[in-house]
């Protein structure tokens, strides 16, 4: 029995929660940190000082608060800039071997050449046998003078009795 139940997939997960209005949590919160401070600064300093203050803390909370820069909170933009600011711009890839890894790749290249080297050559005449044995079905077996050769299996194949190739007969 299928089960089909249907489940409300939340589409707006980007968007703040608003709590006054068009004002969310973060806007409030940064608004209420500017009041305070702007009130710190009206009983501790004289009007003229005040005023300067108090425009300036008050235009950074609202440019803090509401302004968006490319959809980004202003301040994540601030935490980016200074981050792209600190990183290096070009990246250069410079690779140095140490003296154990150079020596490591140096004997892997012995070794593969050692490999080539104990590679044997097939005869001419050992290849047309092998392709005639495989064409013909095992029916072909070829010279008896294989056996002097020193891998005694291409002749002991030779020698063997030929398997049923026609499996699909009745």
């Amino acid at each position: 029995m299928a089960n089909n139940q249907q489940f409300v997939v939340p589409q707006f997960i980007d968007v703040e929660d608003k709590i006054f209005g068009p004002i969310s949590v973060r806007q409030f919160l940064i608004l209420l940190a500017a009041g305070i401070l702007i009130f710190i600064f009206y009983k501790l300093f004289t009007m003229v000082l005040f005023i300067i203050l108090t425009v300036i803390t008050g235009g950074t909370a609202i440019v803090f608060a509401f302004v968006k820069i490319k959809g980004q909170d202003f301040h994540y933009f601030i935490l980016n800039l200074f981050q792209y600011t600190r990183k290096d711009r070009l990246r250069v890839w410079d690779k140095r071997y140490t003296k154990d890894e150079l020596n490591f790749l140096r004997q892997r290249e012995e070794h593969k050449q050692q490999e080539v080297q104990e590679k044997k050559k097939a005869k001419k005449k050992r290849i047309r046998d092998l392709s005639l044995v495989v064409n013909t079905g095992g029916y072909y077996e070829g010279k008896k003078d294989f056996e002097d050769t020193s891998d005694n299996s291409f002749a002991e194949d030779l020698n063997k009795e030929p398997e049923d190739t026609n499996k699909f007969s009745n």
